[in-house]
């Protein structure tokens, strides 16, 4: 017995450290990957370097076409986007000046209201595609209506998260579906947004001028050498390891504290992803920074190069890790709810594009697209292919609108509730509710602006 767990401990130390260096490669190639001529060619059309990076290890994996990477070393690699996301979050309030909101109220109050229609109404499509198109052929459970919601909004994090709801719920494919519909979003997202990329700028559809350069130059004599001084890197890592210690430090008080409620009030806070309490926690440490007076111990180029680098991360590993064998014993259900979901997000970015959006509208519904069909580090990225040196000031309005959007979709209080309220009330009612709270919120964005447009 002892000889036997000593080998099981040798077996798991080796594929760890195996892991490890395989991943320390990839950070390596991805960093300087994109100092390489063709890399940048590639980004300025909309390809990112991940997602290439992304279907290489795919074809490497243990379900590829080379079997390179065994199957140990994906399994380890399918934890990391909990984490890596959590840096991206981590880094997306503190690597900015906190956004002076004046004359951005309208803006923000359109984001938000374009990431509930389309959070919300892919909880109405998904219930709408299992009731009339997959329970008379397939065998679906009700909960497969959360799956649009949960694999497009929320990402792989929240697909684990809500993967265990899945599977207290009686949903025991839930998790690896979700994973599989997060997948297929973040390729959607990186494909769809590239070519929306090339066709924006082939059509002049952008506001933003033509950019040269992907990177800018960070080397100018304002710039901090990111590899050369090691103590900037150190403390800024340490911020951003403050931020989501903050978070999750947030997430074991509302839980301690959900011990004194009801049974389903403590499901639903022990149902909760960090991201969102890390997202507080990065723009509170921002705001004490900046009151303080102490934002040079802050690199806006350093925090924003551990975004970028957790983003490419999230995305390869995520692609390197897929389960391919669940995805084909699961295409036609995965095809048709991503069709479905892709449907209703272009509808409903069309809408807010052409009804209500004035100036940008093609960088704001861009980062929205990436955003609701992968994940937020989805939306970073398009934006920055799209518009990297911030011309059309879409991404402190994105920032400030995450805040809220962020608690209530993608991984937040809805998408946590929807599994445990469809087993309470059941899909249809669940549907109908979703149904109108999208349509409602539609017309309030058309009244809202159009009242506003009265009033200037």
């Amino acid at each position: 017995m002892n000889i036997f767990s000593l080998q099981n401990k040798d077996i798991f130390s080796n594929s760890l450290l195996i892991s490890f260096l395989g991943f320390v490669i990839i950070c390596f190639f991805l960093i300087f990957g994109r100092r390489i001529k063709l890399a940048v060619q590639l980004e300025r059309f909309g390809l990112p370097i991940a997602v290439i990076s992304g279907i290489a290890g795919i074809s490497i994996g243990p379900f590829g076409l080379i079997h390179v990477l065994s199957k140990e070393t994906t399994s380890v690699w399918s934890n990391f986007p909990t984490p890596l996301l959590s840096l991206v979050f981590a880094t997306l309030m503190m690597g900015r000046p906190i956004p002076n909101i004046n004359g951005l109220v309208r803006p923000i109050v359109n984001q938000f209201l374009l990431a509930l229609s389309l959070g919300f109404g892919q909880f109405f499509v998904g219930g709408l595609v299992v009731k009339y198109l997959l329970s008379p052929s397939i065998d679906t459970h009700p909960l497969m209506g959360c799956l649009i919601e949960v694999g497009f909004e929320g990402g792989h994090g929240a697909a684990t998260i809500i993967g265990e709801s899945f599977n207290r719920l009686g949903f025991e494919d839930g998790l690896e579906l979700g994973l599989a519909m997060a997948t297929v979003g973040l390729l959607s997202s990186s494909l769809l947004g590239s070519i929306f990329i090339f066709l924006g700028r082939t059509l002049r559809l952008s506001d933003t001028e033509e950019i040269v350069e992907i990177k800018e130059n960070l080397n100018s004599k304002k710039n901090i050498e990111i590899f050369s001084d090691l103590r900037i890197l150190i403390i800024n890592l340490g911020f951003a390891g403050l931020a989501i210690s903050f978070g999750v430090l947030l997430l074991k008080i509302l839980r301690y504290i959900s011990t004194f409620f009801g049974e389903f009030s403590r499901e639903i806070i022990f149902s909760l992803p960090v991201f969102p309490l890390i997202l507080i926690g990065s723009l509170l440490i921002r705001y004490i920074l900046e009151k303080t007076g102490n934002t040079e111990y802050i690199s806006n180029i350093l925090q924003r190069e551990i975004g970028i680098l957790s983003t490419d991360l999230l995305i390869f590993t995520a692609m390197a890790s897929l389960d391919i064998v669940v995805v084909f014993d699961n295409w036609l259900i995965i095809l048709v709810f991503t069709i479905f979901g892709l449907c209703w997000n272009l509808i409903c970015i069309a809408y807010f594009a052409y009804f209500i959006f004035d100036d940008y509208w093609f960088e704001k519904s861009l980062i929205e697209f990436g955003n609701s069909t992968g994940v937020v580090a989805s939306g970073l990225l398009l934006l920055r292919l799209a518009d990297p040196k911030n011309i059309s000031k879409t991404l402190p309005i994105f920032t400030s609108k995450q805040l809220f959007a962020q608690l209530l979709l993608s991984g937040g209080f809805f998408t946590v509730i929807a599994p445990l309220m469809i087993s309470k009330i059941g899909l249809d009612y669940w549907t109908e509710i979703c149904a109108f709270i999208t349509f409602l919120i539609i017309f309030i964005a058309f009244i809202f602006n159009n009242a506003f447009l009265k009033n200037y």
